[in-house]
């Protein structure tokens, strides 16, 4: 006869002639479990052996192969590019930003020339043309006349204001005359006859020299450091 041992399910043959009607204890061999036996006899009892076993459990290496680190890649790459995507709209905003106070800054250089005048010297070395004081001087001219014998210098010119409001005119206008190595060799002030100017609007200037200096050769207008 086949013992079934009703702990492990593991199955034993064994000689039916040691089993009395009344039956026995048995004990396995490999878990230790004890139980009744009934012999032949008996009223037969459903066999364990018809029972199939639990499944045993998946390995731990089975649970583990079912979250592939394929998974965890394929979140991040999409995370990745939305980063790159992100640092480059930045960059490209910000280029964005830089190109339009680049062109504000030359565009509208005489007004930023006015309100902060130390940006005169940083447009001057880049060969850009400013006013501090929001005026400047245009069609300027001379010629030289004789009058009574006599050779005079006059010097002609309009005085505008390039601004965006109404600004005062410095009243202090120099005249300088250098050689032709632009070595200053004589200069004189004049007064403009008009205190403010209104955006656009511009006004004439006239001065004369008695006797200028033979050896002059070049001409320059400004206003006076101190106009």
């Amino acid at each position: 006869m086949i013992l079934t041992c009703p702990a492990c399910a593991t199955r034993y043959q064994a000689d039916e002639a040691k089993f009395p009607p009344q039956g026995r204890q048995v004990r396995c061999a490999k878990c230790g479990h004890v139980w009744h036996q009934p012999g032949l006899s008996a009223p037969p009892e459903p066999e364990l052996a018809t029972i199939p076993p639990p499944p045993e459990p998946e390995p731990a290496v089975s649970r583990t192969r079912a979250f592939a680190p394929t998974a965890t890649v394929t979140d991040r790459e999409p995370l990745a590019r939305g980063a790159m995507m992100a640092v480059a709209a930045g960059w490209i905003g910000l280029v964005a930003l830089i190109l339009v106070l680049g062109y504000s800054a030359i565009r509208y250089r005489q007004e930023i020339s006015v309100v902060w005048p130390q940006s005169a010297g940083v447009y001057s070395s880049l060969g850009l043309k400013t006013d501090v004081h929001g005026i400047e001087f245009v069609r300027v001219d001379y010629r030289r006349e004789n009058e009574d014998g006599q050779m005079v210098l006059a010097v002609t010119g309009q005085i505008v204001n390039s601004g965006s409001r109404e600004l005062p005119v410095p009243q202090t206008v120099r005249v300088t005359l250098s050689d032709g190595e632009h070595h200053e060799i004589y200069h004189w002030s004049f007064t403009p006859n008009v205190q403010t100017l209104k955006p656009g609007q511009s006004s004439p200037f006239l001065t004369r020299l008695s006797a200028p200096p033979a050896a002059a050769r070049h001409l320059e207008v400004r206003f006076a450091p101190n106009g």
